[in-house]
């Protein structure tokens, strides 16, 4: 019997229980320091080498790279392990799927991941913790090792677009996919946000699990409003054990 294709989308509601605050929550960082836009913003970081120095001091002391993944990350990781084919479409750039367990190919980051750097002339990449260490070590806007050039985080920033690739992907996994779970994301940023309606046009099953209402909760066909970190793992028991069924 073909176990049906399970993709979930997951959005930051899915990592605040690993300590990696929302942005655009009620206290997310925007809300709280609208300036801080602008250490995230591609044309502000490339022209402005104070915006760059103060993006990297962001960095040093953002906490994803300290985070650890909770019972929802590890719940969907076990769901792969039990057989079930899992797709993992997030906008997160945290890397915690990946730390539970889930294999690197089956996780599709559409914002990058700020476990990585790239530079921006050469393309080359490198890790986060070297650069950091760079930064520790009184470089306050270490270049690129390869050509000189201006390095950033490997996420996709305020005025870039999303890798064409990555999204065709992501696209083609929601058309194939038999279930669709939404998990901590607001659906309200597009094109993501527009994979949940994919979903449903092509007869996905449409599970939405937030705390706050969606934009499409109307197309599903199940919508969970408990915390997360108990909803998710629960619901994916249920999926792996129908499956098996």
């Amino acid at each position: 019997m073909n176990r049906p294709l399970v993709a979930l989308l997951s959005g930051a509601g899915i990592s605040t229980d690993s300590g990696i605050p929302d942005y655009r929550g009620p206290n997310g960082l925007w809300r709280k320091d609208p300036e801080a836009e602008k250490l995230v913003t591609y044309e502000y970081y490339m022209s402005d080498p104070d915006i760059r120095r103060r993006s990297w001091l962001m960095r040093r002391e953002n906490r994803t790279l300290q985070a650890e993944p909770n019972a929802a990350h590890r719940a969907v990781a076990e769901l792969e392990r039990s057989g079930v084919p899992v797709r993992v479409i997030t906008q997160n750039v945290d890397g915690l799927h990946q730390l539970a367990g889930l294999p690197a190919r089956k996780v599709l980051e559409l914002h990058g991941s700020a476990r990585s750097v790239v530079c921006t002339g050469c393309r080359a990449r490198g890790s986060m913790e070297e650069a950091l260490a760079r930064v520790d070590a009184g470089e306050a806007d270490p270049a690129c090792r390869e050509c000189g050039g201006i390095l950033k985080s490997a996420t996709v920033m305020f005025g870039e677009r999303l890798d064409p690739v990555v999204l065709g992907e992501a696209v083609a996994v929601t058309k194939a996919c038999q279930v669709f779970i939404a998990v901590g994301s607001s659906l309200q940023v597009q094109p993501a946000a527009g994979l949940a309606g994919v979903a449903a046009d092509h007869g996905a099953r449409l599970i939405i699990v937030n705390a706050e209402p969606t934009p499409y909760d109307e197309l599903a066909d199940e919508v969970v409003r408990e915390p997360i970190g108990t909803a998710l793992p629960r619901l994916l028991r249920g999926l792996s054990t129908e499956s098996a069924g």
